[in-house]
């Protein structure tokens, strides 16, 4: 199983960013994908939500309910966050991880999101 991320992306404050995350060498549909976040300077990984690719439901963390989306596009095998109004503590690295058993286990590499004017 693998995850691909895309590379860094830059945006000002106020904007919005989507992030893909394809998936290859399992059964895409048959495990959710959770959306995490490590801001710099040695923080810990906050869950953003996560999304069943095997019917498009979708699950937010309360601290991103309304300023959040999580999409699929199955043909694809990808899903995508996309983080609306940003703010300069949005700049975090953003991963994307399959989750089995209640444990992420699969892991993407990483998408540096920088949010500066």
């Amino acid at each position: 199983a693998r995850l691909v991320q895309s590379g860094a992306e830059l945006r000002n404050p106020g904007a919005s960013v989507k992030v893909p995350c394809k998936g290859s060498g399992y059964g895409f549909k048959n495990y959710y994908i959770n959306w995490l976040r490590q801001p710099p300077g040695g923080q810990g990984l906050e869950w953003m939500g996560r999304i069943d690719p095997a019917d498009g439901t979708t699950e937010e963390a309360e601290k991103f309910q309304g300023r959040v989306a999580f999409t699929m596009d199955t043909s694809n095998s990808t899903v995508y966050v996309e983080l609306y109004s940003l703010k300069s503590e949005d700049t975090a690295v953003y991963y994307c991880a399959t989750e089995a058993h209640g444990f992420m286990e699969t892991w993407g590499s990483g998408t540096q999101v920088t949010v500066s004017s």
